[in-house]
């Protein structure tokens, strides 16, 4: 969900004639995250403003460090004609207070993506849509790239892996929730590797920036993903397979 923020300043945002104060902006956050609890959040940021502050500008670090936004887009100022701070403001930033502003808010974006990313993600189950082969991939080391619906890249080693079919069956049969080691795992008769457009199970083992990094365990879809969900009751991190699976499952 994109939700473009610009400043975490309420007298900025008064500038920028935004409509709303950095308060109401936190509590549409606070309303979206209860209302859609596994969201992932964008903003836009703009540093150095016209009239820009170093005060109102750590109010944008404080901002981002309240709502640790999944993804943002950041920018220096620059004016623009025929808009309202062309008519009426002053670019006054000095452009060197303006790019070491820029650098304060890209770092700190880039810190608590880092911050939210281990908390949220490590230890999860993420429906990943493969998109192929990952830059780093090398034939002796091959590893695939994909998105998960939080739009966040996934990357993880190649493999043949079980079919969703079939490990299904056996969590049906076994009425024991998402109960599963890797020997039953490898010992599932059909094997497919992946291919773009492909979806996969992946467990999420670390975070590196905005990227993160697990351990494929079977080929899903969509409409499987969600029937795994009813059969375990949820998958956050207490339903999850052990590490140990995990490392089994590189084949």
């Amino acid at each position: 969900l994109h939700m473009p923020a610009q400043s975490g300043s309420t007298t900025v945002l008064e500038r920028m004639r935004r409509g709303y104060s950095r308060e109401a902006y936190l509590e549409l956050i606070d309303d979206v995250r209860r209302l859609i609890p596994d969201v992932a959040i964008s903003s836009d940021f703009i540093s150095g403003f016209c009239g820009e502050t170093e005060e109102e500008h750590l109010d944008t670090i404080s901002l981002m460090e309240k709502v640790q936004f999944d993804q943002a887009f950041m920018f220096a100022y620059s004016m623009r004609g025929k808009t309202h701070a062309h008519r009426t403001m002053e670019d006054d930033v000095p452009a060197d207070v303006k790019n070491r502003r820029l650098n304060e808010v890209i770092n700190t974006f880039r810190r608590e993506v880092q911050l939210r990313n281990k908390e949220v993600e490590v230890g999860r189950l993420r429906l990943v849509l493969v998109e192929g082969e990952s830059k780093r991939s090398t034939p002796e080391n091959k590893t695939y790239s994909g998105r998960t619906d939080q739009n966040k890249r996934v990357v993880f080693p190649a493999g043949s892996f079980a079919t969703e079919e079939e490990v299904l069956k056996h969590l049906q049969s076994s009425g024991s929730g998402l109960d599963i080691d890797g020997q039953s795992l490898l010992a599932m008769k059909t094997k497919v590797e992946l291919s773009r457009g492909d979806y996969a199970l992946v467990q999420v083992e670390d975070a590196r920036g905005h990227t993160l990094k697990g351990t494929a365990l079977w080929r899903s879809s969509i409409a499987g993903f969600e029937q795994l969900k009813s059969i375990c009751g949820g998958l956050n991190s207490s339903t999850v397979p052990s590490q140990t699976l995990s490392k089994k499952l590189i084949l």
